[in-house]
């Protein structure tokens, strides 16, 4: 029996293995991805047949960036951010949240005194999608008359993406103002989307029986560093930028740099954040557990 199951593991994964290598790191991301989601939906779709309630409701905030032009001032630049979201309650403790925010990020190393000035800058609208499970510190319901106000931490899975202008409206990416368009050092044109890891902290607040609201902090680790199309280095020698070239001009709007003078720092990733204020409204799920909400 052990040698027939050695068998087909080779006959089964061998073959799979063997694809993956021949695949990109990024194409890999996005498959993981898929499947963690596929697998994640499909256990949401299981739940709520014991779950007690879902709640559904709409969130306003702010967004704002951690890069190579905002290396760590955390609110720097916030702009508008907005969106919707559903939780799923398991129980008093616990919860899986989905939801979409949309909120622009945007800097300007001319504002930052911490940074050189390079003429640098940018700004996209992203887009997230996150999967995430909550908890509570304290035994939590929307309607409760006894705890309703608690703390809570999150954490889980996100997909996004993005698309960097300059400030002026220019789409950078096609650009490629690292090079990426003449395969300078190797580098080819980068993904507008990616995966990151959201988490934070919160308090939920039950403003009635079915409504509640919670204020949130939630930080996005990414895994690109093109959000603000910096990463690596110059690929042109700037006394001989054509002032005419939109591409060379964007790359080096100072006209200072030689080629493989530092640009950006690709050993630290982009991060994005979001934080506001959200309202949810409570839709009570059929349960085999026939007891009401206190009964919890």
């Amino acid at each position: 029996m052990n040698i027939m199951l050695m068998v087909l593991k080779k006959i089964i994964f061998l073959p799979l293995e063997f694809r993956i290598k021949q695949k990109n790191r990024n194409q890999i991301k996005m498959r993981s991805f898929k499947s963690f989601f596929v697998g994640l939906v499909m256990v949401l779709i299981a739940l709520p047949a014991s779950s007690q309630t879902l709640e559904l409701g709409l969130f306003g905030g702010g967004s704002y960036y951690l890069g190579e032009l905002n290396p760590g001032l955390h609110f720097s630049g916030t702009q508008l951010s907005y969106g919707a979201l559903a939780r799923l309650n398991l129980n008093k403790r616990w919860a899986f949240r989905f939801s979409y925010y949309r909120g622009k990020l945007q800097s300007d190393d001319t504002k930052n005194a911490f940074i050189p000035n390079n003429g640098l800058n940018f700004q996209s609208v992203i887009n997230d999608f996150s999967l995430v499970a909550e908890f509570n510190f304290l035994e939590y319901f929307t309607g409760s008359k006894k705890t309703y106000i608690t703390p809570y931490i999150f954490a889980g899975i996100g997909f996004f993406t993005f698309n960097p202008k300059s400030l002026d409206g220019v789409v950078l990416q096609p650009l490629g103002t690292e090079g990426q368009n003449a395969g300078f050092d190797g580098r080819s044109p980068y993904n507008k989307w990616g995966l990151s890891f959201p988490f934070g902290i919160g308090i939920k607040y039950s403003l009635s029986e079915r409504f509640g609201l919670g204020v949130e902090w939630g930080m996005r680790k990414t895994f690109t560093d093109y959000i603000d199309d910096i990463s690596t280095s110059y690929y042109l020698d700037g006394p001989e930028i054509d002032p005419n070239n939109v591409a060379a001009i964007h790359s080096d709007p100072t006209m200072n740099h030689e080629p493989y003078m530092q640009r950006g720092n690709d050993k630290n990733w982009d991060w994005f954040n979001f934080f506001g204020v959200s309202v949810t409204y409570k839709i009570n799920l059929k349960s085999r557990r026939k007891c009401n909400l206190d009964g919890w």
